[in-house]
């Protein structure tokens, strides 16, 4: 132990038993901090000294470095990093352009926790003698609760200084070992950095974004996810280029697969659209055969009616394939029905007696074709609604054009909406 420390401690504790036995404590807090102050100016001037060797050693060691990797550089022992900076820069100058010596912090670490250390000692012997001396009296004397209001505060104070000063060492010892984690490159891989440490990955991160703020990294970066450590900002710049025509290609591989997936999407449309239309063909090439097959100009004028109509339908849906599910109904039970429908009137005719229960078959059958002609050619008209809706836009766009221009009368284009 530093002799001035152990001598600090020895005098805290002769002032604080000459205050206890003469039971005169206005003067010890006075007491106690003349004498911290006049220690710790004594020591001063060797911890300056000490922090002298501390920024010898560390150009030393840094000089040591740089100069072993520039020799591998040079050699060109290069790898490929495994994190996505996806090349490794080495080093090619020296340790203070990418880290801060810090040697200051290591000196105040050092100096807190040393105070700290002795000034708990001292203070809590005090503390503990005056406890002792309260014990033995039996009660609490004014004088002794006098000390121990002054002295428990710098205790505490004393401890804080000790947590602080270990905070400190204990940040400069996890950054020297990042620092022996990136082995002279310039990136490293923070899962290298936490088994390096022994710390979880998620603290580090934490960590060595303080240090960062602090300007310990003086060019550090961490990257995009979080996963590598850049001390270089020409190598953070090499991966921020890298990154950038990477999500360039994957932008490119998601436009390539949307492109596939419409286009398979448009071939089974179209694919199903065929299929529609050929099974169509096939329904009005029946109904057209049982036209030919069925007699009587009445009945054959409602089949053609029909034929027509249907046919339109399917041609419409050809020009509009959006259309195509609007006719699922027809495709699914109307046009097979009215098949069997035609088939049944077919077979009917085609019976050489036509008694009342076959007449009566054949009239519900021909108003049967009248209903489903209303029918297609109500669903025929709901094909054309958009077309009716543009049209009837365009005409209300034109005629408030022709309006403005005055080229035709409100009243007039008013009285034929009308």
């Amino acid at each position: 132990m530093n002799p001035d420390w152990e001598k600090l401690g020895k005098d805290v504790q002769h002032i604080v038993e000459d205050a206890v036995n003469s039971q005169n404590f206005s003067q010890l807090n006075k007491a106690i901090t003349n004498t911290v102050n006049e220690t710790v100016g004594s020591i001063r001037q060797g911890l300056r000294t000490a922090e002298e060797k501390v920024n010898k050693e560390w150009n030393r060691k840094s000089y040591r470095w740089y100069s072993t990797d520039n020799k591998q550089e040079k050699r060109g022992q290069c790898k490929k990093p495994e994190t996505s900076a996806a090349c490794v820069r080495k080093a090619k100058v020296s340790a203070s352009h990418y880290f801060r010596r810090n040697a200051g912090v290591k000196a105040g670490g050092l100096t807190l926790t040393i105070c700290g250390c002795i000034l708990n000692a001292g203070l809590g012997m005090a503390v503990m003698i005056l406890c002792f001396v309260s014990l033995f009296l039996g009660s609490f004397p004014v004088g002794i609760r006098i000390a121990l209001s002054i002295l428990l505060p710098l205790l505490a104070g004393s401890a804080i200084m000790t947590g602080a000063g270990s905070h400190m060492l204990s940040s400069l010892k996890r950054y020297r070992t990042y620092m022996e984690a990136l082995g002279g490159k310039t990136y490293c891989n923070i899962k290298e950095i936490a088994r390096m440490s022994g710390k979880p990955s998620s603290f580090v991160v934490k960590d060595i974004r303080k240090m960062i703020a602090k300007g310990w990294f003086v060019q550090g970066h961490l990257d995009e996810e979080h996963t590598c450590l850049i001390v270089s900002h020409d190598t953070y710049r090499e991966y921020e280029e890298i990154r950038k025509q990477r999500l360039e290609q994957q932008k490119l591989e998601q436009l390539r697969i949307q492109q596939e997936a419409d286009s398979g999407k448009q071939r089974a449309e179209h694919e199903q659209l065929q299929k529609v239309m050929e099974k169509g063909q096939e329904y009005i090439l029946k109904i057209r055969a049982c036209n030919n097959a069925i007699p009587g100009e009445e009945i054959s004028g409602k089949i053609s009616h029909m034929e027509m109509i249907i046919q339109k339908i399917f041609d419409r849906v050809g020009a509009d394939p959006d259309s195509l599910e609007d006719i699922d109904k027809m495709m699914e039970y109307y046009l097979p029905t009215t098949v069997k429908l035609l088939e049944a009137y077919q077979s009917l005719s085609e019976q050489p007696v036509q008694g009342g229960n076959i007449q009566s078959s054949k009239i519900e059958i021909e108003n049967t074709l009248d209903t489903l002609n209303g029918a297609f050619e109500k669903l025929l008209d709901s094909l054309f609604e958009d077309v009716a809706w543009d049209v009837s836009s365009d005409i209300s766009v034109l005629h408030t054009m022709l309006a403005q221009e005055g080229l035709a009368g409100n009243e007039d284009w008013k009285s034929k909406g009308e």
